[in-house]
């Protein structure tokens, strides 16, 4: 897997999965009741696992499925969590941005270089939950273990400090 064409696509390879080890970092962050709402997923995504493993009723939500992430919201959720596709990112953080709750969606940290993030965060929190390694993705079955770029948990109103930097834990 060339990780170059995630990083810089056009959408054409946006389905990366997240393993295990990258979704559990996020759970401790999850208030407490939380109704979790996956826009960007299948029942079979590790978040959806993962954070159902924990105890949270997760709602989650696919374009496969027949519901697009800008048109549909399900009735009862509190925060967002998911790995949105790194393609068409402001629209995808408008959109977040746009519900006034709680996300933690996770984005390239080259995106922090792009004018987007600071005028769609100028007058919101940023957060971000970073790693000192760099988070490993499934592309169709394959792990690219030489990823050319650092992922981050892009938050608002979701963790505790503005930047958190953690241990990934191995795989």
């Amino acid at each position: 897997m060339d990780s170059r064409s995630i990083l810089y696509s056009q959408g054409k390879n946006d389905e990366c999965m997240t393993l295990p080890y990258a979704v559990r970092p996020i759970i401790k962050y999850i208030p407490t009741g939380s109704i979790v709402w996956c826009p960007f997923d299948k029942d079979s995504s590790e978040f959806v696992k993962q954070i159902n493993a924990a105890g949270f009723q997760v709602v989650h939500s696919h374009i496969d499925e027949g519901q697009d992430f800008y048109k549909y919201e399900p009735v009862f959720w509190d925060v967002i969590v998911s790995n949105p596709p790194f393609s068409g990112k402001r629209r995808i953080f408008e959109r977040a941005l746009s519900f006034d709750k709680p996300f933690a969606l996770i984005m390239s940290n080259t995106w922090l270089n792009d004018a987007a993030p600071k005028q769609l965060f100028r007058d919101k929190k940023l957060e971000l939950l970073m790693f000192e390694q760099r988070m490993l993705f499934n592309n169709k079955g394959s792990i690219d273990k030489r990823i050319t770029f650092s992922s981050s948990y892009f938050c608002h109103d979701f963790l505790p400090r503005q930047i958190i930097i953690e241990k990934l834990d191995a795989i």
